[in-house]
C-alpha cells in the first residue's frame, strides 16, 4: 500500500491544483515560492526550523551562484515538472519533492562531496520535522550520486527524474551538455571530457538507464540512441581511449 506523507494536502487531488497552475516564463519563480512554501509548511514544523520563505531565499541563492549554468532553479523546476507526472505512484512525494528541492543545493565544483553536503544542509534547516522523514529525504538527496543498484521504490523514481534529461531531444540534450561544460571553466577540454567519458560509459554498460519503468518507457530508448551518438562522436576524437 502506498504511504502519503504528513497531512491530506499531500494527496493526489490536493497537489492538482499545483500541477494546473504552474505558470510559464517569467512567473515560475514566484510560483516555485509558493509551492515550496506550503511543502516545508506540510512537511517541517517552524520553529525550530526556520520557515519555509527564509529556507527558499537560501535555495534560491544556492542555486543561483554566478557559476552555475546547468545545476540551477531552471533544473529543479523542471524536475518539478517531472515530479507532478508520477507523484501518485510514490509512496512518498513530499519526501521526494523536498529532496528535489535540496539535491543540488550546494554544488562546488569538481566536488565529489556536493550530495553529502546538500544532505547536511537539509538537516541542518529541518530541525522541526519528523526524524524519520528527515532520514528518509536525506537518503533521497544522497541517491543522486547516481551509483546505481538503488533498490527502493523512492529512490528509483528519484534518480530517473535526475537523469530524464538524458532521454531528451538530442538538440536539448546537447545544449544540457555544453551548460554542464562551462560549469567546469578550470578544467581543459581533456580533463573533462576524460570524466564525461567514464560517467557516460558507466550509464550505457547498465542494464537500463532508468530504474524505473515508468521512465524506462518514455525515455530508455532515446537516452540509449544519445549516449550511443555522443560517445561515438567523442570517440572520433580521441576519447574512447580514457574508458579503458
Amino acid at each position: 500500500m502506498l504511504r502519503r506523507s504528513r497531512t491530506a494536502d499531500s494527496s493526489p487531488t490536493a497537489r492538482a491544483p499545483e500541477i494546473a497552475e504552474r505558470p510559464r516564463g517569467a512567473n515560475a519563480t514566484t510560483f516555485g515560492a509558493s509551492r515550496f512554501e506550503r511543502l516545508w509548511r506540510r512537511c517541517v514544523a517552524s520553529p525550530p526550523s526556520p520557515d519555509g520563505a527564509d529556507v527558499y531565499a537560501q535555495l534560491t541563492r544556492l542555486l543561483g551562484a554566478p557559476y552555475r549554468r546547468y545545476h540551477t532553479l531552471d533544473h529543479i523546476h523542471d524536475c518539478m515538472h517531472r515530479l507532478d507526472k508520477v507523484a501518485a505512484l510514490l509512496n512518498d512525494p513530499d519526501a521526494v519533492e523536498i529532496a528535489l528541492w535540496f539535491h543540488d543545493a550546494i554544488y562546488e565544483m569538481d566536488s565529489g562531496t556536493n550530495e553529502e553536503e546538500s544532505a547536511k544542509l537539509f538537516e541542518r534547516l529541518s530541525n522541526g520535522a519528523e526524524p524519520a522523514f528527515r532520514r528518509r529525504v536525506c537518503g533521497l538527496i544522497l541517491a543522486t550520486r547516481h551509483f546505481g543498484g538503488e533498490r527502493d521504490h523512492d529512490r528509483r523514481f528519484m534518480v530517473d527524474i535526475d537523469l530524464a534529461g538524458f532521454g531528451a531531444s538530442w538538440d536539448e540534450f546537447m545544449r544540457n551538455g555544453v551548460l554542464l561544460r562551462q560549469e567546469s571553466p578550470k578544467k581543459t577540454d581533456a580533463q573533462y571530457l576524460t570524466g564525461q567519458v567514464s560517467f557516460l560509459k558507466k550509464l550505457q554498460r547498465r542494464r537500463h538507464v532508468f530504474a524505473t519503468e515508468y521512465f524506462r518507457d518514455r525515455y530508455e530508448a532515446k537516452a540509449r540512441s544519445n549516449l550511443r551518438r555522443l560517445l561515438g562522436d567523442l570517440a572520433s576524437r580521441g576519447y574512447a581511449e580514457s574508458t579503458r
